[in-house]
């Protein structure tokens, strides 16, 4: 589909001159090039993605009667290089963005330049809220309220993403919940709801946005998961449960999916102040805080 942009650079070069193919933008790399009539391979990579795009190089040589010249080709340069933002930038699912990592983590990519879809459950308000100021930035994002622990809320919302920018690039599984207490006083409910969203939403979004990535071979998947996963905690052993769980799943993916150019990692945060964690306690932050060298919690920067 001819650009407008293109359609300038063709008015303004040769016949024999330029089909421009501009290189391709990661989170925070470009590169486009005018030398000689010749192709140049060029790597471009950023801090998720790296490929090499072919980029044909050309030099506009003053004549008479073609004035102005160097601005023109200035001007298309720059629009040929918006055009290619906008085509290129990478497609990001975030789940559970309304609030704390997910939030600061869909807002660090929308300005980043990433096309970001703002998964929430229940905070429709907030995760409108995410959603408009990453477009404020100059970003482009769309919210989807929907519960990632349904196997058809998850396949409405990669739907949605792939109807309104034709991919998915990368997955942030980050939605998740807590329903603390004791093993026995726990009751079925509260273990069920835990690893239904922390675990099997993790499952769900995993293996449905990965249908789309194997088809061109390319994708990341980045799961959130939790210190107390690997050294578990007091009264949490529906949440340990599910983040092991998590850990575990993050590493058989990165080997099953390995040979398509899927990559899978997973985080393990500390204690981070959150609406989450702010529903701890005094007495279980404090036990926390005393197991940190520190001695004091990670505050997100949003």
């Amino acid at each position: 589909m001819a650009s407008a942009a293109a359609t300038t650079a063709a008015a303004l070069a040769s016949p024999a001159a330029i089909s421009a193919s501009p290189a391709r933008r990661g989170l925070a790399s470009f590169a486009l090039a005018f030398r000689s009539g010749r192709r140049s391979s060029r790597a471009v990579a950023s801090p998720l993605f790296s490929w090499t795009s072919k980029v044909r190089t050309v030099s506009f040589l003053p004549c008479y009667g073609f004035t102005g010249v160097r601005t023109h080709v200035a001007a298309v340069e720059q629009a040929v290089a918006q055009d290619a933002t906008k085509l290129d930038a990478p497609v990001v699912i975030v789940t559970g963005a309304s609030r704390g990592i997910g939030k600061a983590t869909a807002l660090a990519l929308g300005k980043a330049g990433c096309k970001v879809l703002v998964n929430y459950a229940r905070s429709s308000k907030e995760g409108e809220e995410v959603s408009k100021e990453i477009e404020a930035s100059g970003g482009q994002a769309i919210t989807f309220g929907g519960d990632v622990s349904k196997e058809a809320d998850v396949e409405s919302m990669i739907k949605a993403a792939v109807d309104t920018w034709g991919t998915i690039d990368v997955l942030v599984n980050n939605a998740g919940i807590t329903r603390d207490t004791l093993l026995m006083r726990m009751k079925k409910s509260q273990w069920q709801d835990v690893i239904d969203l922390n675990l099997t939403g993790v499952f769900l979004c995993t293996q449905a946005a990965t249908k789309v990535m194997m088809k061109k071979k390319k994708g990341r998947i980045i799961n959130i998961a939790s210190v107390v996963g690997l050294t578990g905690n007091a009264g949490q052993a529906n949440y340990a449960a599910a983040k092991a769980g998590v850990i575990g799943f993050t590493k058989t993916v990165a080997r099953e999916y390995a040979s398509r150019n899927i990559n899978a990692n997973v985080i393990a945060p500390g204690f981070i102040a959150s609406d989450m964690t702010a529903k701890l306690g005094e007495e279980l932050e404090k036990k926390i805080l005393s197991t940190i060298p520190l001695g004091k919690q990670f505050h997100l920067q949003i």
